[in-house]
Parts: C-alpha cells; sequence; structure tokens
C-alpha cells in the first residue's frame, strides 16, 4: 500500500471528511497535525505548491490537493487504483 500522508488540524470539518473517505477504504495514514506542530506548516506548504489550507494530502509524496480533490478522485473512480500500487 502506499504511503498517504495529511496536513491536518484537529477542528477542520474537511481534515475529518478527508480522513472519514481513507479509512472507509481502510487506508492507513500519517497525519500530521499542524495545529499541534506549527513548524510543520511551511513544509506543508512547500510540499503542497504554496497552498495553505488544511488539509493537504499526498500519496506515495505526490500531491492530491485537498479533500475536495479526493473525494473527485474517489467520485471519477481514480482513487482505488492510487491506493493499490
Amino acid at each position: 500500500m502506499p504511503r498517504v500522508e495529511i496536513y491536518t488540524t484537529r477542528t477542520c470539518p474537511y481534515c475529518i471528511a478527508a480522513k472519514k473517505l481513507l479509512q472507509s477504504k481502510g487506508v492507513n495514514y500519517t497525519e500530521i497535525d499542524v495545529g499541534k506542530q506549527p513548524q510543520k506548516r511551511a513544509e506543508m506548504r512547500e510540499r503542497a505548491h504554496g497552498r495553505h489550507t488544511v488539509p493537504q494530502i499526498f500519496i506515495d509524496g505526490k500531491h492530491i490537493g485537498g479533500c475536495d480533490e479526493l473525494h473527485a478522485l474517489e467520485h471519477q473512480g481514480k482513487l482505488d487504483p492510487m491506493l493499490v500500487q
């Protein structure tokens, strides 16, 4: 299974929705809470090409985007193939 990383904050509803989708697929992910680790926010921005909102999601180091992009991939049938590499 590929490595999935998600930058979040504790109360962000979009973060919760993205994690719920990943969990429903049985995906293990690494969560980086930028609320608890503010120094990671700069890292997130750099990796996400300047995007500063959460969540920011990466699959095998590839920037997927946020919650909307993750759900769009699911809707298009493109998420599952990314998760079984």
